[in-house]
């Protein structure tokens, strides 16, 4: 590993190395805060990726590709006299310090759980009007679904035991199934949203992330799919000719390879 001398003299060659490219890169001189976002979310999903693969050569490049638009927004910052990266690393590294009063003061805690309720209840005190506020409104629902029922658990408004939110989600489909047999497609698209609710709110319970959860089966289901589709076209077959039947054979034999 790198020691802490050899960690900001790369940091520094990467603020170098943003400031030549500002000047003299026709791409990057044009790019502006705005031009930058849908890139920094394409990123930071890459990332999810590399993370989700457990492949830590790709988090390493993915990571370096997020540094990278972090010093360039605050490069960007810094022309207009907003911001700049010692700004932004002052700005985070104050609020740690001010979310932390069990190590930079006095404040005991006893576990995790605690440190989370302090941490709400320091942003409420710092002006927030709502525990919810923090959550992002640009949060794909599943990960704000989660990040919400997260954070009001944080203030104590939360179920005791596991079991009772699983009966939350048994009553939710119940409810869900009625309004099916209605035919009432507002009324189902509702208590469809309570069902994922609900079982979010479980995942949370039994200490699963759900949108890791869901993104390891849409990958496990891809593969089990590719590989139907291959084994299909290596005995000349096109899919739209065969029958669910013919399908499932391949599909079984998927799961032998991706479990």
């Amino acid at each position: 590993m790198n020691s802490r001398a050899q960690q900001l003299q790369a940091f520094d060659r990467l603020l170098t190395i943003m400031d030549e490219l500002r000047l003299e890169c026709p791409w990057d001189k044009k790019q502006t805060i705005q031009t930058l976002r849908h890139l920094t979310i394409e990123e930071t999903y890459e990332l999810g990726d590399a993370i989700l693969d457990n492949d830590l050569n790709e988090v390493k490049k993915e990571l370096g590709d997020l540094l990278l638009h972090i010093v360039f927004y605050a490069k960007i910052g810094s022309e207009t006299n907003d911001f700049d990266i010692a700004d932004v690393a002052n700005s985070i590294s104050e609020k740690l310090i001010s979310r932390h009063p069990h190590i930079y003061g006095d404040v005991k805690v006893k576990d995790e759980e605690e440190v989370k309720q302090n941490w709400e209840k320091l942003k409420l005190k710092e002006g927030n009007e709502s525990v919810l506020e923090g959550v992002p409104k640009s949060l794909p629902s599943l990960v704000k679904a989660n990040r919400i029922q997260d954070k009001v658990a944080g203030v104590g408004f939360d179920w005791e035991e596991p079991e009772q939110v699983w009966e939350k989600v048994q009553e939710e489909l119940t409810e869900l199934n009625a309004e099916i047999k209605k035919g009432n497609t507002d009324n189902i698209e509702s208590e469809f949203g309570d069902v994922l609710f609900s079982l979010i709110n479980y995942a949370r319970f039994i200490n699963v992330n759900p949108e890791n959860a869901l993104e390891r089966t849409n990958k496990k289901f891809i593969k089990r799919f590719q590989f139907l589709e291959k084994a299909a076209k290596k005995e000349g077959k096109e899919l739209h000719d065969m029958s669910l039947q013919e399908m499932d054979v391949y599909w079984e034999q998927s799961k032998e390879f991706y479990k």
